[in-house]
């Protein structure tokens, strides 16, 4: 058995040798293009996994295995795990995550293993491990700390350095330094030099700390060092405590600048021997040269006390100051108005204004801004004012102008003022650095002749030997018909007929005053600034020291040998500005100050800068207020009413406005002031009959003028608010004619510093109570009552129209001819019961009426006699009311006459008219006769109409409310009432006049050619009628009885078509007069409401 087995092992393995030697084992290889380039791999320093490239594979035999099979330099923390055996891929990995700052390369050999055991050949990999922001840049030192001193610009103040521990330049190198404290003068650049961007100062910082920190590459931010730079006092020559701006509060009154001034001196080798400062104070970019009030010259000229018979030459433009308004100016607010001529433009003053020749003694004063002509012409005359020629010729009376920079007076004799034959002073020549310097300065020269002096900026100048030049020249020789023209801002060429030499500048204040001079003291506070520098007490000044200043205290000197002293009078110096409301902005102050030391030896002290920020100032409000309305009686009126009672004027937003004075009114009353008050009112006023009056003494007293104009009054001249409203409250207006108006309305404005600050628009109402109409009497209760046979005159637009009086009861009229009791239209037409005329056939008729018509007059006699004793009081009062506004129904009142057949031709047309007794008055008559006796002339037969006045008086002030047609409405019922009244003389005149109120529009009389066209229409039955508009004496136009007999019938036919075709609903107030000749009763028309129906009888 045992033998059995050994036989079948030697076969066993005698077959496997058999199979071994016929086939050989594969060797595996890497898969690589050449073995010498191997593998390269990267891994991260946070990572194990390699990232190999190629990737690692073997090929060419089944691969079971990789392993690393040499290490060249010492340990190789990888292995090689085989992923995929079919692919034969495997990976590399790291043992262990790797550093980078202790090891950056790895570099070993890899071989592929297959199944069989069999090993491709080595290639080699080279491992690089990627490093990884990990480490922050960090200080070389904690804390740096360095000193510099004061007023220097250092290239390095102090150098930072900051590492990175990182093992890659991209991590590991520092990039960037940065300072994060703000606010501080200095910079790092990426080196970590820390440099300063500005002199540093001991006085604004003893020292400044920093904070910085650094940034590799990355970005990564280092934990922040803290840099100490201390500065070092370093004594610097000069004024120490001086602020760069200083705030001034407009209001606060002074304001000392510099109250911690020192000047240190750091130790100067130097025994001083005198020491100098100079305080300037620049305004020259304000206004006119500096901070003045912004009155007006008339308000400037009051407040100084100058003349008030000085002619302002450039007003403000407005009514009578025409001739500046084409002249370009400012608005005037922030200062008293300023002109700019241009070179093209002059100003011609009207002869009104000034007289032709200036007398002997005269002060003519301007500000002026001018500057030298670019193109250096020296000759070019520029002239301020001129007085020349008019025609013909070219000659100059009087002149003051610019040349060559020379101010320069011109003024000619008058061939009456001397011998023509000699030689006097015409012309003066000042040579003024000021005239071409391009700022605001005030120049006044004040003649009596032959005397000249000079003002600049309101010092006299004085004269030199040659400054001023004066030439002398002949006397105008006379001439006929030669007048002169007057300008300003050039010179009049007669025999040119055009302006020549221009002047190019600015004007302000242009005023002349006429035979006399102003006083020296009033030209020095007209050119006073109102912002200066405050000099220190006097009692501070030491021995030894001396303080200078100038006229406008603009500047000021300090000067002597102690230097104490002059710190202490520095401290000392002010700002003020008194002007309530300042020009807001910066005013810069310039110190200088020079040492001397022994033996003249100088030393410079730089200068300093500062300024001074004037503040906006608190914009006031001012309120005028008081009560709106105030209604007043005719006879008020008539006598004057005070327009502003108790107008009130106050200005709010004031510390103060709170303080009473007395009276109630508050201390702004006192302490505040007004410059103007314009009071207008609209429609203008109609001097025929109104008028404003103003108090002359008190304004007289307070300084204040005023211009009154049919559009009102304006009020002007600085004064006191309390003055104002004396004034203001006083001003009274009258109306000779208060019935033509339901109210009149006044608006107030009161301005302050020339219209800067303007109040709200007050308005002030003044209503007219207007009478009551008396009530109008029932026909069928109340008998009408007596009046007196004269009646009420009054006067309209020059046309005097009889007002009737309320209808009178029966009486005798001069030819004895018994009347019966007034009726009205609406008697006739209107009333609710209808009285018929008497026009009986016979005689029974006629007692019977007659009859009872006495009765009824015995019995009411008394009453009769009451009611017209009460009516005669009442008369004027009547005679206003019929001047108002009567909204009532159409009331016609109609005398007609009774008339008599004695006195009537008997004809077809009058034969049924009433019979009238020959003789005798109607009983118990108390009514005056009329005092014109001419009963003896022989007149028209009675009863018969020769001519025919109608008179349409419009009582309304807008002729708009009234429509043409109304207005011939009128006339209609006119001449209808006309064939009621009494039968018309065949060659009768017919006068229609339209009498209007004053305060009517022109266009009122277009009513007058629509008003003839109708009348005169073909179907009007009126062919001869003439329209005229307030004429007093009109040519009639003929027309026949006939003719006005048939228009009346055809009125009264068509009269409702009429009135349909016009329904207006306002009611018209309009009386109607008809007179004939031989005093005749007058037919009344009083008032009537278009679209009343016609009850015709």
């Amino acid at each position: 058995m045992l033998r059995r087995a050994q036989v079948l092992l030697v076969l066993w393995c005698t077959v496997v040798a058999s199979l071994a030697t016929s086939t050989p084992a594969a060797v595996p290889r890497l898969d690589l293009l050449s073995l010498e380039s191997g593998y390269h791999g990267i891994v991260k320093e946070n990572e194990t996994l390699v990232e190999v490239t190629p990737r690692i594979r073997g090929v060419d035999a089944p691969i079971c295995n990789f392993r690393i099979v040499n290490k060249h330099h010492g340990e190789a923390p990888f292995e090689i795990i085989l992923k995929d055996q079919e692919k034969g891929e495997a990976e590399l990995r790291a043992k262990k995550t790797l550093n980078c700052e202790k090891r950056k390369n790895y570099k070993f050999d890899i071989a592929a293993v297959s199944c069989s055991g069999e090993q491709s050949e080595n290639a080699t990999v080279h491992i690089s491990v990627a490093d990884i922001n990990e480490y922050a840049p960090a200080f070389l030192e904690p804390s740096y700390v360095r000193q510099v001193d004061e007023g220097r610009l250092y290239e390095e103040v102090v150098r930072v350095e900051a590492s990175d521990r990182d093992c890659t330049p991209k991590f590991g190198d520092v990039c960037k330094y940065e300072i994060l404290t703000s606010d501080q003068p200095f910079i790092i650049d990426n080196e970590g030099v820390i440099r300063n961007t500005e002199p540093l100062d001991y006085e604004r910082s003893h020292n400044h700390i920093l904070t910085v920190v650094a940034y590799d590459c990355g970005m990564k931010q280092s934990v922040p060092v803290m840099v100490t730079i201390k500065v070092n006092r370093v004594c610097k020559l000069g004024w120490k405590g001086v602020p760069e701006r200083i705030d001034y509060a407009p209001g606060t009154g002074r304001e000392e600048l510099f109250p911690d001034a020192e000047l240190d001196l750091c130790d100067v080798p130097c025994n001083v021997r005198t020491v100098e400062s100079r305080v300037s104070l620049q305004t020259s970019h304000i206004g006119k040269g500096c901070d003045r009030d912004t009155y007006s010259v008339q308000s400037q000229r009051k407040l100084c006390g100058a003349s008030t018979e000085s002619i302002d030459l450039l007003p403000n433009p407005g009514l009578g100051t025409e001739w500046t308004k084409n002249l370009p100016s400012d608005d005037g607010h922030e200062s008293d108005q300023i002109f700019e001529f241009d070179g093209n433009t002059a100003a011609v003053v009207p002869n009104s204004v000034l007289e032709e020749s200036l007398s002997r003694t005269f002060t003519v004063a301007t500000w002026m801004k001018h500057k030298q002509s670019p193109d250096n012409d020296h000759h070019t005359k520029e002239h301020i004012i001129c007085s020349a020629d008019d025609h013909k010729m070219n000659r100059h009376h009087y002149a003051l102008f610019v040349r060559n920079c020379r101010l320069i007076l011109l003024l000619r004799r008058d061939f009456s003022e001397g011998d023509l034959n000699i030689f006097r002073p015409a012309e003066w020549r000042w040579k003024l650095p000021q005239v071409c310097d391009n700022e605001w300065h005030h120049y006044a020269v004040s003649v009596q002749f032959p005397d000249i002096q000079l003002f600049v900026d309101g010092q006299e100048f004085k004269s030199e030997k040659k400054n001023p030049e004066i030439i002398d020249d002949w006397p105008l020789h006379p001439t006929k018909g030669i007048n002169t023209t007057f300008a300003v801002g050039a010179c009049w060429q007669g025999s040119d007929g055009k302006m020549k030499h221009y002047f190019k500048g600015y004007l302000a204040g242009l005023s002349v005053l006429l035979h006399k001079n102003e006083r020296p003291e009033v030209l020095a506070c007209l050119h006073k600034c109102k912002e200066s520098l405050e000099v220190p007490a006097m009692e501070l000044l030491e021995p030894g020291m001396e303080l200078l200043t100038n006229s406008d205290l603009t500047e000021m000197t300090i000067e002597g040998d102690n230097k104490t002293n002059l710190e202490v009078l520095l401290r000392k110096v002010g700002y003020i500005n008194l002007r309530e409301f300042p020009t807001p902005g910066r005013r810069n102050v310039h110190i200088s100050t020079t040492i001397t030391c022994e033996r003249g030896r100088p030393v410079k002290v730089p200068a300093v800068e500062s300024y001074v920020q004037v503040l906006q100032p608190q914009q006031p409000t001012i309120e005028v207020n008081g009560t709106g309305n105030v209604a007043r009686e005719y006879e008020d009126f008539r006598l004057g009413v005070r327009v502003f009672t108790d107008v009130h004027i106050t200005v709010t937003g004031d510390k103060d406005n709170n303080k009473e004075w007395k009276k109630g009114e508050p201390m702004t009353v006192i302490e505040k002031k007004l410059d103007s008050c314009t009071v207008s009112v609209y429609p203008p006023l109609n001097p025929d009959h109104e008028t404003l009056t103003l108090p002359s003494n008190m304004m007289a007293q307070f300084g204040i003028v005023a211009k009154v104009s049919r559009d009102g009054v304006v009020v002007s001249g600085a004064d006191m608010i309390y003055n104002y409203e004396q004034v203001l409250r006083q001003i009274q207006y009258t109306n000779k004619k208060p019935a033509y108006y339901l109210n009149r309305v006044f608006k107030l404005l009161c301005s302050e510093l020339n219209g800067r600050f303007t109040s709200n628009e007050y308005v002030q109402t003044l209503t007219v109570i207007h009478p009551r109409s008396p009530n109008k009497p029932d026909a069928t209760s109340d008998p009408l009552p007596e009046v007196t046979s004269q009646p009420v005159v009054k006067e309209v637009d020059s046309v005097v129209v009889e007002a009737s009086v309320a209808p009178a009861h029966a009486k005798m009229d001069r030819h004895h001819a018994e009347l019966k009791p007034a009726q009205t239209l609406n008697d006739i037409y209107l009333g609710d019961t209808q009285s018929v005329v008497a026009t009986g056939s016979h005689a029974v008729t006629i007692i019977i009426v007659v009859c009872v018509g006495f009765l009824v007059f015995m019995i009411v006699l008394g009453v009769i006699r009451i009611r017209a004793a009460h009516h005669r009081s009442q008369q004027e009062e009547t005679a206003d009311t019929e001047m108002a506004w009567d909204d009532s129904a159409l009331t016609i009142t109609v005398n007609p006459m009774e008339l008599a057949d004695t006195h009537r031709p008997k004809t077809a047309a009058n034969q049924a008219g009433p019979q009238v007794a020959q003789s005798g008055h109607v009983p118990n008559d108390s009514s005056d006769e009329d005092e014109d006796d001419d009963s003896k002339e022989q007149g028209p037969r009675v009863g018969q109409l020769d001519s025919i006045h109608l008179e349409v008086i419009r009582r309304t002030e807008r002729l708009s409310q009234v429509t043409q047609m109304e207005v011939l409405i009128i006339a209609f019922l006119a001449l209808a009432a006309t064939s009621t009244a009494a039968p018309v003389e065949p060659e009768a005149s017919v006068r229609v006049s339209f009498v209007s109120p004053p305060h009517s529009y022109s266009h009122g009389l277009d009513l007058m050619p629509a008003a003839t066209q109708y009348l005169t229409a073909d179907d009007s039955q009126l062919q001869n009628v003439q329209m005229i508009h307030s004429d007093p004496d009109p040519v009639p136009a003929v027309l026949s009885g006939a003719e006005l007999d048939a228009f009346a019938a055809s009125f009264m036919s068509n009269e409702p078509r009429f009135f349909h075709q016009f329904p207006h609903e306002r009611s018209l107030l309009a009386n109607v007069e008809l007179r004939a000749s031989q005093n005749l009763p007058p037919l009344r028309i009083g008032s009537i409401r278009p679209g009343s129906p016609f009850i015709r009888a």
